[in-house]
């Protein structure tokens, strides 16, 4: 297995800041409270304060519908000359199908359309092999629903992207006023015995910091809030054959007693941080992790984090980057 740890070079501190830390840590204690209402939260609906992260601005609308003869298909087109046919959107029963398919495809050749997409859910799971023999391949899957493919144009070759083939972890790593680690067993773990930073997967459409903060709280019971990112190890050969990235999260402990998730960790404790570096049951790669903060720290260095949103597809984002700590002290002094 591949892995690369991703380090702040001493050139980062002629990188200009653009935002004050203070304003930074007021977004990332805002952002702790999100994290946390979601965590205790039995509602299903949003929080208000979750609606105050969502952009004002109009979304930018990648597919528009298709003006398509009654027996074709119905379908979204993308910027590519792609179509997409939601399942959901046609009844019929597998004779209709087919009929509707042969038609379809011959409407979409001479459209010079060039990627068909067919979003099939369960209750259209007869599809599946229609399509098949009529050239459409996997693409990707989730529970109820399989997307296939059949790509047009015979004069060029298909440069469709692959599905998503990197899952998501994240580290909390936490230090208290002690100076102590904050460093699980798993229950579970591949080198039974070993202690760790408390962390997981990220959930689909959640942000790096408000992940770390999730499973700190879910496995702990200590609540956090933003402090830097460390670290990002990059691996391959992971989990259903997918890459892996893992980004470590230095976080500020809010409370110091636990509450042990049963299901997952076995043990946990607060360490000193001088015996977690030499701990033979620590992995090398998390005492680099530790030993990468601290040196931040001596820096004056932190990795922060500022939303925005984009100009054009006016969606929100994560900006990351490195910043001085005593930069705002700085610009107060002076």
């Amino acid at each position: 297995m591949l892995a690369a740890s991703l380090l702040v070079s001493r050139k980062c501190l002629d990188l200009p800041a653009c935002n004050s830390w203070r304003t930074l840590l007021r977004i990332a204690r805002h952002r702790s409270t999100l994290a946390a209402l979601r965590i205790q939260s039995k509602d299903p609906q949003p929080h208000p304060l979750q609606q105050l992260q969502q952009p004002s601005a109009r979304n930018y609308q990648p597919y528009k519908a298709m003006d398509s003869p009654p027996d074709v298909f119905r379908g979204l087109t993308d910027r590519f000359a792609g179509v997409t046919v939601d399942g959901r959107e046609e009844n019929l029963d597998i004779c209709l199908f087919q009929e509707k398919l042969k038609k379809s495809l011959e409407f979409w050749t001479t459209n010079k359309n060039r990627a068909i997409w067919f979003r099939v859910y369960k209750e259209q799971a007869a599809w599946v092999p229609v399509l098949a023999e009529n050239g459409f391949d996997f693409h990707h899957a989730r529970t109820g629903m399989v997307v296939m493919y059949r790509w047009l144009p015979q004069h060029e070759t298909s440069n469709l992207p692959t599905y998503a083939h990197t899952l998501m972890g994240v580290g909390g790593l936490v230090i208290n006023d002690k100076d102590e680690v904050l460093v699980v067993s798993d229950r579970y773990a591949m080198i039974p015995n070993s202690w760790k930073l408390p962390g997981g997967y990220v959930e689909p459409r959640e942000n790096l910091v408000d992940a770390a903060i999730r499973e700190v709280a879910e496995e702990t019971g200590i609540r956090t809030e933003f402090r830097s990112v460390v670290s990002v190890r990059h691996a391959h050969g992971g989990n259903f054959g997918c890459s892996d990235l893992y980004t470590v999260v230095a976080l500020k402990p809010l409370n110091l007693d636990f509450t042990r998730c049963e299901r997952e960790i076995a043990r946990l404790q607060w360490m000193p941080i001088a015996e977690y570096l030499q701990h033979p049951q620590v992995h090398e790669t998390n005492r680099q992790f530790v030993s990468t903060f601290l040196d931040y720290q001596k820096r004056g260095l932190t990795i922060t984090c500022r939303d925005e949103v984009h100009q054009v597809l006016k969606k929100q984002y994560n900006l990351y980057f490195v910043e001085r700590e005593n930069q705002e002290k700085g610009q107060k002094s002076s």
